[in-house]
């Protein structure tokens, strides 16, 4: 019989890393998982060699995560040949056929409109392991640091809810309590340039997620 797994705290993940000493400091500050941006058009994108650095520094039960929009498969299975990812992020307009087909853990990214419907993107992507829910914007993939109206999200979907668009340390405790998700996801939020994470604003983006 299936039971409800109550979760007792919220996961963090840094996405955009570039630099290995951002990753070390960001798990260091308590985060569960990095992100690491695999899309050349993005100005945090890394290449094979600075994705290999950074996992190779990463400690035992972190999670690093590979973000894909729209990619080739080919790109997609060189990327995972090269590089040790715990974990996929589709964050284009992938099916769900296409994101089961690397046979890899994966969560899917919904950019949120008035009118998506969110009920049955869980059923469609019922194999991923969450949904990321980020802020629409026209003609961008993602990053575009603004909130989206968290209101339109269920109050009970079938699918663990990573929250991202827009988060900082100003607004992550008000999403925390409104949205109650599994895990958070900030990039922009942390960092003093595009691709460079900054320390404090990690450390006070952390505070405010176990201020409670």
């Amino acid at each position: 019989m299936d039971e409800k797994v109550i979760f007792v705290r919220v996961r963090v993940k840094i996405c955009g890393i570039t630099r290995a000493e951002d990753a070390l400091q960001a798990v260091a500050l308590g985060a569960d998982a990095i992100g690491l941006v695999f899309y050349a058009p993005s100005p945090r994108a890394v290449t094979l060699q600075q994705a290999q650095m950074i996992v190779q520094a990463m400690p035992a039960f972190v999670s690093v995560v590979g973000l894909f929009v729209n990619a080739a498969p080919d790109f997609v299975k060189a990327v995972t040949s090269a590089v040790r990812l715990d974990l996929l992020q589709f964050h284009g307009d992938e099916t769900p056929e296409v994101c089961e087909s690397y046979g890899q853990p994966f969560i899917k990214a919904i950019r949120i409109k008035s009118d998506t419907n969110l009920v049955q993107c869980a059923k469609d992507f019922s194999a991923a392991k969450a949904l990321l829910l980020d802020t629409y914007t026209e003609g961008v993939a993602g990053g575009t640091g603004q909130v989206f109206d968290w209101q339109l999200i269920p109050p009970s979907l079938d699918k663990p809810v990573i929250l991202a668009g827009g988060l900082n340390a100003d607004n992550v405790a008000q999403a925390i309590s409104q949205v109650q998700p599994y895990a958070v996801d900030v990039s922009g939020g942390v960092e003093s340039s595009k691709g460079i994470k900054d320390e404090a604003k990690m450390a006070a983006f952390m505070q405010q997620v176990y201020a409670e």
